[in-house]
């Protein structure tokens, strides 16, 4: 498996809002625009994740962007590479992230994909584990591992999707932003989706086949949960306790320049 499907369409709108103070011109502009993947920490946030991706093994790219996202197509269908190659796929409207991967059918052209958020840094350790599955996966992030170990704060996680397992480590269910009491009825087999996902064709069928949420969106979990439920999909969770970076607002630049500078990035 060597094809990687980015998630980089959304609007950004937490992005576009909050105090600009600490932040240089360069990346005060692209929070104003909200493409928090090309927000600069020396170069591109999306650098530092697709240089993990390459570290991990994978070669082959799919941005699912937006349609007035101009900055990433003509950044990286311009930049020189050694291990990455690059293809864009356009999200026409922002529908949610079922959609966004339904946009990289034709990328996947029957093969099992990585797919991952443009505005998190995930440890390499998970996307290696996800390669090397037999099948469609996903890993359950340690609660407190996050906590500890990366920059987003705890207030922030509890909204995160929550996942809980089987016996023998099949995905049960998938939960986006649980209330307090159905959190408590995951027990301890609880983990953290971070929208980190081996997929494979038939992810599409489950795309196609949801409705909107109540935010009106149609949304990548709804699709997991179709697949497991109607189509038998078997998902296996990975459990990891590692550091993912996440720059939503503002406010998370600047942490994530000092977890990020100096780091080698090769593509």
């Amino acid at each position: 498996m060597d094809k990687v499907v980015v998630l980089a369409a959304g609007l950004g709108t937490r992005m576009r809002s909050g105090d600009a103070e600490g932040l240089t011109q360069a990346q005060q502009h692209m929070a104003d625009r909200g493409v928090k993947a090309m927000v600069p920490i020396d170069r591109p946030f999306l650098d530092y994740v697709l240089s993990t991706v390459a570290d991990a093994g994978f070669r082959r790219v799919c941005l699912v962007i937006g349609p007035d996202h101009d900055e990433l197509r003509q950044y990286y269908g311009e930049l020189e590479t050694q291990r990455l190659q690059f293809e864009f796929a356009v999200q026409a409207e922002p529908l949610g992230t079922a959609n966004a991967v339904a946009a990289a059918r034709d990328f996947a052209a029957g093969d099992p994909f990585l797919a991952i958020n443009s505005d998190n840094h995930y440890p390499m350790a998970a996307l290696q584990a996800l390669c090397r599955l037999p099948g469609p996966g996903l890993p359950g992030f340690d609660r407190a591992a996050l906590i500890a170990q990366s920059n987003i704060p705890a207030s922030r996680i509890e909204r995160f999707a929550v996942i809980e397992s089987d016996a023998q480590g099949a995905l049960r269910r998938i939960v986006e932003k649980p209330s307090a009491d159905l959190l408590a009825t995951f027990g301890d087999t609880v983990g953290i989706s971070m929208n980190c996902w081996r997929f494979d064709e038939r992810i599409f069928a489950a795309c196609e086949a949801i409705e909107p949420s109540e935010r009106g969106e149609l949304e990548i979990t709804s699709a997991v949960q179709f697949a497991v439920d109607q189509l038998h999909v078997r998902f296996d969770v990975v459990p990891v306790q590692g550091a993912v970076l996440d720059l939503t607002n503002r406010s998370d630049i600047e942490g994530v320049s000092v977890r990020l500078r100096g780091m080698s990035v090769q593509l």
